[in-house]
């Protein structure tokens, strides 16, 4: 083991005797009382001198016996502490690939901050190296969330869409200016491949292999309001999958579906028809009406919703509980004030997750949500 204080948590000392890891309260921690000559020593713990080297430093600095393993044992349980050279076999190989490993260092010193255990962030961030996901929709939103997550070093990213590139789905981070005219599929995943920091490994086809798929339509009635027979092949397959997309001035961003597990589209429309009974007519008039050419889509919303999409499906690739799951979180302009909204199992619902939660359907009519305003 080669110790190392997280690089994410920045150090300061409160007075004389504790020091403080950390500047934001979500992850901030006090540790104290503590001397001189181990506020000394803690600078040593940077990652390029193993236990018996540190052991013969602190012995040099006049610290007693046992007071470095004890120390390194507070350190570890309070989660501050990491190991640059722990992790197994796929952590190694990624250190091996020092051009990759740059370009994710702060993802790495990122995830630092949510695994407590040293050398378990670059085990997850290995891990993400396997995974495949899928995203559905090459506009705005779709492309720039794709290439999220290929920059955070999801192994393989597809992007799926049809037609061409259009003036209005240019945005930063996505699309740019000059694949107006392209195929939408065949330029996205050329945008996707640029950001990502290796190249992707062979995946298998079809539904296989595919960790999460997220559907990012550029229609945003189709995240709003998804249709249940869409995913009929995700929910068989068992294949979890995320909701994301802009729909006039509101973005909307999950639920994220577990297959029997949480609620589903099928569970969203129920819900929604339970307490409205003229949304399945409202429903069919705009899915059947004419497509609109150019659909709202706030560029400055779009982004917010492709990042918080991403930061939620990289956190349920990492095996985090994610807070999609079950919920949806909604934001409009101007105030892009973003709300969560509960979506549970709902009993009628062929996708089975209603049966593993009947206690939930006594909280559904109680659910505030206003008709109207969605």
């Amino acid at each position: 083991m080669h110790p190392i204080l997280k690089p994410a948590l920045r150090r300061g000392w409160r007075d004389l005797s504790t020091v403080q890891f950390g500047v934001a309260s979500a992850h901030a921690l006090m540790l104290g009382p503590m001397d001189t000559a181990t506020g000394s020593f803690l600078t040593l713990l940077d990652g390029t001198r193993g236990l018996p080297l540190l052991r013969a430093e602190a012995q040099r600095m006049g610290l007693p016996d046992g007071h470095v393993d004890r120390l390194l044992g507070e350190l570890s349980r309070a989660g501050l502490l990491d190991d640059s050279t722990g992790g197994g076999p796929a952590a190694e190989s990624l250190r091996k690939r020092g051009a990759v490993m740059d370009r994710l260092r702060s993802d790495l010193a990122s995830l630092s901050l949510l695994s407590p255990e040293p050398g378990e962030a670059i085990d997850k961030l290995a891990a993400r190296r396997s995974m495949r996901v899928r995203v559905q929709g090459a506009g705005r939103l779709g492309v720039a969330l794709a290439s999220v997550l290929a920059g955070a070093g999801v192994g393989r990213v597809d992007v799926l869409d049809g037609g061409h590139v259009e003036p209005w789905d240019v945005a930063p981070g996505g699309l740019p200016a000059e694949s107006i005219g392209e195929r939408r599929d065949t330029t996205a995943r050329r945008i996707v491949r640029q950001w990502a920091p290796d190249r992707p490994p062979r995946a298998p086809e079809g539904e296989a292999g595919l960790s999460l798929v997220i559907i990012a339509p550029r229609d945003g009635l189709a995240a709003y309001a998804p249709d249940p027979a869409a995913v009929e092949g995700l929910i068989t397959a068992g294949t979890p999958h995320l909701y994301v997309g802009v729909i006039e001035g509101t973005a909307v961003v999950g639920p994220l579906v577990l297959p029997g597990a949480s609620a589903c589209a099928g569970c969203l429309f129920q819900q929604r028809a339970d307490r409205d009974p003229t949304w399945p007519r409202m429903l069919a008039q705009w899915r059947s009406g004419p497509a609109r050419q150019v659909p709202a889509c706030d560029l400055a919303l779009s982004t917010a919703a492709a990042g918080l999409a991403a930061g939620h499906a990289l956190a349920f690739l990492d095996g985090v509980s994610s807070a999609c799951a079950g919920a949806r979180w909604e934001a409009s302009v101007p105030g892009f004030e973003w709300h969560s909204r509960p979506v549970w199992p709902h009993p009628a619902c062929s996708c089975g997750a209603g049966a593993r939660n009947k206690g939930d359907q006594a909280t559904v009519d109680r659910e505030p949500h206003d008709t109207m305003a969605g």
